[in-house]
């Protein structure tokens, strides 16, 4: 991808999954406005999500979490494993931030989460973020849920694979830092800490930040408290 734009310079393509259709109307009309993006595609269950996405083949999904035969979570999983590298970034939307199931569709792939309560700006820059690669995570959201969920302490945990300087890197991931704001802390280059992040995902099996900080709240490695 080129900055915010998709393959060769064009605009990114969006499929919006929500069975309610005033919630897509006002993100197509939000997200049609911008010069950079193209809706391509619309879903109302997540079965017929998985359909569109994989015929249309758009760089970023709105996924609601909760839809009719097939939910966002399931519609998830299924693309991430049907396409592979191919798959596109994932945002499931929500209306609560502690919706149980917003846990569940990241740690099957999903690149963050958004509020259908978002403003208009916070939704186009949350699409042009996870077009670029990075994860959409909310450290405060993160934590509440991950309160929720009792660690599996089960010896496996990524402290037992990554270096010293990868786990300081993982820790400060899980509060949301970018990988400017880790060098900075870190007093280390972004080069640096590009490796490091790399590291990290390799050695959790992770496809993105998001499924490493999840892998890290899980396992105990990072616990839901106070920063």
């Amino acid at each position: 991808m080129n900055g915010a734009e998709g393959g060769a310079g064009r605009p990114l393509r969006i499929v919006l999954a929500d069975d309610e259709l005033l919630v897509r109307t006002a993100l197509r009309a939000i997200l049609g406005a911008q010069a950079d993006m193209e809706v391509v595609g619309e879903a109302a269950t997540g079965a017929e999500a998985v359909s569109v996405v994989r015929a249309r083949r758009p760089d970023v999904v709105l996924m609601d979490v909760r839809m009719p035969e097939v939910d966002g979570i399931r519609a998830t999983e299924l693309l991430l494993e049907a396409m592979e590298d191919e798959a596109p970034r994932i945002v499931v939307v929500t209306t609560f931030e502690n919706d149980s199931h917003v846990w569940d569709a990241l740690r099957a792939g999903a690149a963050g989460f958004l509020l259908k309560r978002s403003a208009a700006e916070e939704l186009v820059a949350a699409v042009r973020l996870v077009a670029r690669g990075d994860s959409l995570l909310f450290p405060a959201a993160v934590r509440s849920l991950a309160a929720r969920r009792a660690p599996t302490h089960d010896g496996r945990g990524p402290g037992a694979r990554l270096t010293g300087r990868e786990a300081e890197v993982l820790r400060l991931m899980a509060r949301g830092l970018s990988n400017a704001e880790i060098a900075a802390r870190m007093a280390v280059g972004a080069a640096t800490v590009k490796s490091h992040v790399a590291a990290v995902l390799a050695k959790l099996g992770a496809r993105d930040r998001t499924q490493a900080v999840v892998a890290a709240y899980e396992s105990g490695f990072v616990t839901p408290g106070p920063d």
